[in-house]
């Protein structure tokens, strides 16, 4: 086994700075909705896939939901996993290739497209959508897209076009967010011809039945070889590799997620995508866009929530009268509604942005998932606290007794992987953090360096003076405070105007933070997250606005009632974003942290006492666990289906 690269926290922010995008070469609203201006051109209006691309959409989302409509997702839930003629009919309709163009046999779909697809496929189980993302988003295709040469894509992309499974092999088990300490090697062999993996991935989603393999390893340094962590495509079936164990989980189950083991696995030099040491970014940059399918499969089980919430709130009557016409669940409603409608636009703004090309959309794409994850998660719990004991009930149970078998504790349990994987909510936060306040890392210099010397940092003192010189006056006053600003929105107008306010006001406190603690900056995690949290709701709001607008002028009648959505989201972010800036300066942060260090010391461990705690052993149900056996008998079945054989 390869070992764990011992790194220092320097080095290990050393390797991620170097992986991140530096440039900015497209403009990018988010951004500068953290700097203080509020870009509306260019989000308005609202964009909108051409006629030609919306017809060929809608008829292959016909098809697509004709034939969901033969899926049963409790067949999914039941036997944890997605029977072969599933997937050998959403390979015939070709939902493995939607995003793959047509010159390599794929549908060439747009995003929005696609979005709307997973979508749909999850509200029949959130397990086809896992499957087909895990393939396009991350998986061979994407990668291939962005950094492929014309021969790898020539080479692989029909065999995922035509339903070849494709995993992303990155996270080990001692290595999730810091990719620095990364242990699975590809050390150069045969004079440079090709090179020998070793390593263990955990959590490889599709890893157990992928016929294609996206693999992160470390090239060692040497002459003649750059370096680095570095992106290979992998066959699955290649000697050496080994499935040992299929993983099984809270939700999704039926996730084709495993534990794969490399052993000297010879792979052709011509299957390194980019070059060596170019993995990070590679897998960055796939992110940018992939993060766009999370947003879109919660967004669907939203609009599910919604429309189980409504229903039962209707027919369920207590004390006289329908529950939904009690103030207690009428606000539980309400926020659902005008949330899920906020996610919506939020999925469509960001991915018809995506399409467009017109703007760098990585903070976008990154708040989308962030935000999208968040708020799905509340929604579900909404659903089940107003469908009491029946949204504790499985839908197994509910069909038992005769009643309507509506997955709710399913759905919250499916939910909950989404605040953590593709980047877990506190990881988004830092990660959106560290390019919001770029600009003034920029501009201060070696004042943002912690090892810096007196010397340098008065010098950098001088040249940040100047940046700020020129940027805080344009704080002071904006839009935001014309009482005619934006007045073609009518009555969103205001919430509109208040984006702007907000937006510069962030921008100030973000520069109070910078100047109050400089190069420890990054260490108030709490500060930052909040700054975070706050453009996500600004981003959202916009987002709800310019849509409303958009759909009032293709539609009078659904243009008011999106209208009558987006005011009451406005106003519910609007809460939330004053709760926000008043945490920035007034919270209990430093004494969490100093409450938390004396817990990790064992000052209160008195307080554990009177408890049972088996995970410190083996436990009683380790012999109900899976056999390891069973993952590989489980990839010979896929193997030897029918889909399968009709590829090989």
């Amino acid at each position: 086994m390869a070992e764990q690269a011992q790194v220092t926290e320097e080095q290990a922010r050393a390797v991620a700075e170097e992986s991140r995008e530096s440039g900015w070469d497209k403009p990018s609203f988010a951004k500068e909705l953290f700097l203080g201006r509020f870009g509306l051109e260019l989000i308005h209006p609202f964009p909108r896939p051409p006629d030609d691309e919306e017809k060929r959409s809608a008829e292959f989302l016909e098809k697509l939901k004709e034939f969901l409509g033969t899926v049963s997702g409790s067949v999914i839930e039941r036997d944890a996993r997605i029977p072969d003629e599933y997937i050998a009919g959403l390979a015939e309709l070709g939902c493995f290739g939607m995003k793959i163009g047509s010159e390599y046999g794929g549908l060439n779909m747009s995003q929005v497209a696609y979005n709307r697809a997973l979508m749909l496929a999850s509200t029949v189980h959130p397990s086809l959508g896992a499957l087909l993302s895990a393939h396009q988003s991350i998986g061979v295709p994407e990668p291939l897209k962005l950094a492929g040469s014309d021969e790898q894509k020539r080479k692989f992309l029909p065999r995922c076009a035509a339903g070849a499974i494709s995993a992303f092999l990155l996270t080990e088990p001692d290595v999730g967010s810091d990719p620095a300490r990364l242990g699975s090697t590809a050390t150069p062999i045969d004079d440079g011809h090709a090179y020998e993996l070793e390593g263990v991935k955990l959590w490889t989603t599709n890893g157990v039945v992928a016929e294609l393999l996206v693999v992160m390893a470390r090239v060692p340094k040497s002459d003649g070889h750059r370096g680095g962590i570095s992106a290979f495509v992998v066959e699955a079936d290649s000697p050496g590799i080994t499935v040992e164990r299929r993983n099984q989980f809270m939700g999704l189950r039926g996730i084709e997620n495993g534990v794969t083991r490399m052993h000297r696995v010879r792979v052709p030099a011509e299957n390194l995508i980019g070059r060596e040491g170019d993995g990070l970014r590679i897998a960055l940059t796939t992110l940018n866009v992939g993060r766009l399918a999370l947003p879109a499969m919660v967004t669907g089980s939203s609009k599910w929530s919604l429309k189980i919430a409504r229903e039962w709130s209707s027919e369920r009557v207590q004390w006289g009268k329908q529950i939904g016409k009690h103030e207690a669940v009428a606000r539980k409603i309400a926020f659902m509604a005008a949330t899920t409608y906020a996610l919506d636009a939020v999925v469509e703004l960001t991915g018809q942005m995506a399409d467009e090309g017109r703007n760098d959309i990585r903070i976008e794409a990154a708040l989308a998932k962030l935000w999208c994850s968040e708020m799905a998660c509340l929604i579900a719990d909404d659903l089940m606290q107003i469908r009491g004991g029946r949204g504790y009930e499985t839908a197994e149970s509910l069909a038992a007794r005769g009643e309507r078998a509506a997955p709710v504790e399913q759905s919250l349990r499916d939910l909950r992987i989404n605040r953590i994987f593709e980047g877990a909510s506190e990881i988004m936060r830092l990660l959106i953090a560290r390019e919001a306040v770029d600009a003034h890392l920029n501009a201060a210099g070696d004042l943002a360096k912690p090892d810096a010397d007196l010397r340098q940092k008065a010098a950098a003192a001088l040249d940040a003076s100047g940046f700020y010189a020129k940027w805080l006056p344009k704080l002071v006053f904006g839009e935001g405070q014309r009482p005619r600003a934006y007045r073609d929105f009518g009555t969103l107008a205001a919430h509109l105007r208040f984006v702007e306010r907000a937006s510069r006001k962030l921008a100030r406190n973000t520069f109070y933070g910078m100047a109050r603690w400089q190069a420890k900056l990054e260490q108030k995690q709490g500060f930052l997250g909040r700054i975070v949290d706050i453009g996500a709701e600004l981003f959202a709001m916009a987002a709800v606005c310019v849509r409303a607008e958009a759909q009032r002028a293709a539609d009078p009648v659904v243009g008011k009632q999106a209208y009558e959505l987006a005011e009451m989201f406005c106003q519910q972010a609007t809460l939330r974003v004053d709760a926000l800036f008043g945490a920035l300066w007034t919270n209990t942060d430093s004494s969490d942290v100093q409450l938390t260090n004396d817990v990790l010391d064992g000052r209160y461990t008195w307080l554990e006492a009177g408890i049972l705690d088996q995970s410190e052993g083996t436990g009683p149900w380790i012999a109900d666990w899976e056999p390891a056996e069973s993952a590989q008998t489980n990839l010979a079945r896929r193997v030897l289906s029918p889909h399968a054989q009709g590829r090989l």
